[in-house]
């Protein structure tokens, strides 16, 4: 099975206990990350297309779509029907003006040039071709555009670091497979983190598909990072 349908099936079998485990595992920190990132991404008071890439049940989809101009348009795109099924429900309820659609976010369909910014909150490490999913989302991005990125890392720290991964590779498991029921997705989540590219790494893999000005931010002693990067040209 290829990874991204590997991809769209476990979050397809989890999406009715993500919402719940996601906050209760991060114990809601993930909460000020998004709220630090859409600050870059709702920078100004103008109208504003913006696609959130890997949009899953639309946490952050909701908190653009709350802070942007009126008249701007949200789009969310994920792999995962089923995550996005709960993501539609919660637009709904939330009363904001955004749309989900499903779609393969390394073959985005979308002109060159259609948007002012794009997000990514957590997804971007589950891309089967991380490579390919940037040169896409640098296609779709205006001139001037912004690209804002916030992955899970680890940190520096020693310490801190020895703690993050005993809660993330024995407690996480252990917690989301008991309430989920699917303890493998819940190993495969701290496993991917692992593997993801350090930031030098990945700014350097960012700056390859075209990107420029690109810079990071750590958060929470480098628990959570947010990558940013300027479409020049």
């Amino acid at each position: 099975m290829a990874k991204k349908e590997g991809i769209r099936t476990l979050f397809d079998n989890i999406a009715t206990d993500y919402d719940k485990l996601n906050h209760i595992l991060s114990m809601n920190i993930d909460k000020g990350w998004r709220k630090k990132a859409v600050r870059e991404i709702v920078d100004t008071d103008e109208e504003l297309e913006i696609l959130d890439v890997a949009c899953g049940t639309g946490d952050f989809t909701i908190e653009i779509a709350q802070k942007a101009a009126p008249g701007s348009r949200i789009i969310g795109i994920d792999l995962s029907e089923g995550m996005m099924k709960i993501g539609r429900q919660k637009i709904k309820a939330a009363g904001v003006e955004a749309i989900m659609v499903q779609g393969d976010c390394e073959q985005l369909p979308y002109k060159e040039n259609t948007f002012h910014r794009i997000s990514v909150g957590f997804g971007v490490r589950n891309f089967e071709n991380l490579e390919i999913g940037l040169k896409e989302m640098f296609r779709v991005l205006r001139r001037n555009g912004k690209l804002i990125i916030i992955e899970l890392s680890i940190p520096s720290n020693s310490f801190i670091r020895w703690c993050y991964k005993l809660y993330f590779m024995k407690i996480l498991p252990t917690v989301g497979g008991w309430v989920s029921g699917n303890r493998g997705a819940y190993e495969y989540l701290p496993a991917s983190v692992l593997r993801f590219p350090a930031p030098e790494k990945f700014i350097a893999i960012m700056q390859e598909a075209g990107f420029e000005n690109v810079r990071h931010h750590s958060m929470t002693f480098g628990i959570c990072r947010m990558y940013i990067g300027i479409k020049l040209k």
